[in-house]
């Protein structure tokens, strides 16, 4: 089997496969093509590969003859590939619902990394998740390095300066790695999250829990927020308006699978921030979770920066493409057989979990429903 990966187009800098997880392919006797410059943007170079017992092939032999393609994203799979290959990436299939169903038809079987089941056997192929730590850590810097003052407490001859009060809004993974990094610069954090049960982690992590009682239970959305009622959200948004108005920083990162990330942060709330604020806003490629966010655009209302960057583990390129290989190598376990060939087993449930079309037709229950098909 010729496993074939794509060079990704800017501004990804991330690459699917490492050279320490090529080579651990090759001694599974699977064969790997890398497209020319595939590594370049993730500091790893063609030598590296080729040392790795890959073999360093253009994109549109990858396209012709590889029996599955890697590429992160969606908009980097060639026109023309193989109608029987396997494209393997994070497609974000119930944004791309379309895009699924036509590359079901011409016979492609898709797998989505993003909708492996989050249970205890998934973890190690959880991209989701490894790319969410990356990014919660690299939004704290980014919030530092854009907000105009301190974010540890300083006490100076000439005067005392107060350590930034940080809020982040979700305890998920990306939120919990961002109270981690904000504590150890110093600032004061508190977390809202509509889950009692992260309560423990945010307060062992040193941070204050903000509690609003009456969420819907989300202990089944695999880690996502899950949409409230009215009542509950009026009265979560009072408690967000509240905290929010004292805080020097503020950290978004709650989303709901297959709908626009939910509005927690009003221009009425940002109004009331002072100026030089800053709201560093990772749900922004749904939607964001202000009202003013723009997905990788920098806002500024009424002296607050809006930043809405959903692709902040890209910026840390080299580590988010190790873990992501590693991610994807434990999957590829699974479908690939000791010869080194193709064994798709749809009766393993991390499998059948991952693939969103294969035989010619949908085959995941929740893109088949906004695509109104049978699966």
């Amino acid at each position: 089997m010729i496993i074939g990966v794509l060079k990704e187009a800017a501004p990804e800098t991330r690459v699917s496969l490492v050279p320490e997880v090529v080579a651990a392919l090759v001694k599974m006797n699977v064969t790997v093509w890398i497209e020319q410059g595939a590594g370049t943007s993730a500091f790893q170079n063609d030598v590296a590969y080729t040392g790795a017992g890959a073999m360093i092939k253009d994109k549109n032999s990858i396209a012709a003859e590889a029996d599955l393609i890697l590429t992160i994203n969606a908009e980097n799979i060639p026109t023309m590939i193989k109608n029987n290959a396997v494209v393997l990436g994070v497609y974000q299939p119930l944004f791309n619902a379309e895009r699924m169903q036509q590359w079901a038809e011409k016979g492609y079987t898709v797998f989505s990394m993003d909708t492996i089941p989050r249970t205890t056997r998934a973890q190690a192929m959880d991209v989701l998740s490894s790319q969410a730590n990356i990014a919660g850590y690299k939004a704290v810097l980014l919030a530092a390095t854009e907000y105009c003052r301190y974010f540890p407490m300083f006490m100076t001859a000439a005067g005392s300066i107060p350590p930034a009060k940080v809020m982040i809004l979700g305890a998920g993974v990306a939120g919990l790695q961002a109270v981690a990094t904000a504590k150890r610069l110093g600032a004061v954090v508190e977390v809202f999250d509509t889950r009692p049960a992260v309560k423990e982690e945010v307060m062992s992590l040193g941070a204050k829990f903000i509690e609003v009682e009456g969420a819907a239970d989300a202990s089944k959305a695999g880690g996502y927020a899950v949409e409230q009622s009215e009542d509950f959200e009026r009265r979560q948004k009072d408690k967000i308006h509240e905290h929010i108005r004292k805080s020097d920083v503020v950290i978004t990162t709650a989303q709901i699978p297959g709908k626009k990330a939910p509005i927690l942060i009003t221009t009425e709330m940002i109004n009331d921030m002072r100026a030089g604020s800053v709201i560093i806003d990772i749900a922004a490629v749904t939607g964001g979770n202000t009202e003013v966010t723009k997905n990788n655009e920098t806002v500024m209302h009424n002296g607050v920066a809006i930043i809405g960057n959903s692709a902040l583990a890209s910026t840390a390129p080299s580590d988010a493409s190790k873990v992501y290989s590693k991610n994807v190598l434990n999957f590829l376990k699974l479908i690939i057989n000791k010869e080194g060939g193709m064994n798709l087993n749809f009766e393993d449930d991390i499998v059948k979990g991952t693939c969103i079309g294969t035989g010619g037709k949908i085959v995941n229950d929740r893109v088949g429903q906004l695509l109104q098909v049978n699966v």
